[in-house]
């Protein structure tokens, strides 16, 4: 096989490196994991000898038909605590996925990882943790607190559905293909307790309000929200009623913030 670009196909090999990854996890037997682009089955091998189940969702049909028998030959006694799902991790339903997945441990397509990651968290309720490796200035914007030059869309996304944290980095010769780019290890943590709503509608509104205030981040929210209500002054109503100051810009604002704005009435 030869890896792709286009499904942003880099396959971790090295030994040591899946088993720092499966440790930072901190996953264990009561664990279900979710596995995401699996490729040639290094995490997924480190993973069985330490859960009782792995749910493994690949996107490329050769690699789907070729993991259970990668599995077979390099871990017998592991192999009936693999389910290969053939499916696309971006689309994939709740319903396509057997039992309930605890914690989501993976190397993420790097093209399409915040999607990914957002899709999984929305979709499946019953993922308590994440420990994703992704692009080093992916990993930098996912754990970016407010007021930091890197904060945005991504940063208040994932601190929507729980704590996030940079957990490590991870050098490129581990990779096959080496990549051009650097990469990092990002851990999530969902709230036990959520905060606030996280239903679906809910959420959606929320994220709305965050795309809106991204879209021209040089801009005051009064301005750059005028669109999302209608008008720069509804836009500053419903941010006074938030307790947000007008002349704010959104990467001030947490998540919490921008919760509050969307449940201002309009």
């Amino acid at each position: 096989m030869r890896p792709t670009k286009q499904l942003g196909q880099n396959f971790v090999h090295d030994a040591n490196t899946v088993r720092r990854i499966v440790a930072i996890a901190g996953v264990g037997r009561d664990d279900t994991v979710l596995e995401v682009g699996p490729g040639l089955g290094s995490l997924t091998l480190a993973l069985l000898d330490v859960v009782d189940k792995v749910i493994a969702v690949e996107i490329d049909p050769n690699l789907a038909a070729r993991l259970p028998v990668t599995v077979a030959d390099r871990a017998p006694d592991l192999a009936d605590r693999l389910t290969v799902v053939g499916a696309d991790a971006m689309r994939v339903k709740p319903s396509e996925i057997p039992g309930e997945p605890t914690a989501l441990v993976a190397n993420l397509p790097y093209n399409v990882a915040v999607p990914v990651l957002l899709h999984l968290f929305s979709e499946l309720p019953s993922l308590r943790t994440a420990l994703v490796m992704v692009q080093a200035e992916v990993a930098d914007r996912l754990a970016a607190s407010p007021g930091s030059k890197i904060y945005g869309v991504p940063s208040v996304k994932a601190n929507f559905f729980g704590s996030v944290r940079r957990a490590g980095a991870v050098g490129r010769a581990v990779f096959w293909p080496v990549p051009k780019v650097e990469s990092g290890l990002v851990r999530i943590d969902r709230y036990a307790e959520p905060p606030w709503p996280v239903d679906d509608a809910h959420r959606r509104r929320v994220f709305s309000v965050v795309d809106a205030a991204f879209a021209q981040r040089r801009k005051t929210l009064r301005a750059a929200l005028g669109g999302w209500a209608g008008s720069p002054a509804e836009a500053e109503r419903r941010l006074l009623e938030a307790g947000i100051a007008p002349s704010a810009r959104g990467e001030t604002l947490d998540a919490a913030a921008f919760v509050r704005l969307a449940s201002t009435q309009p």
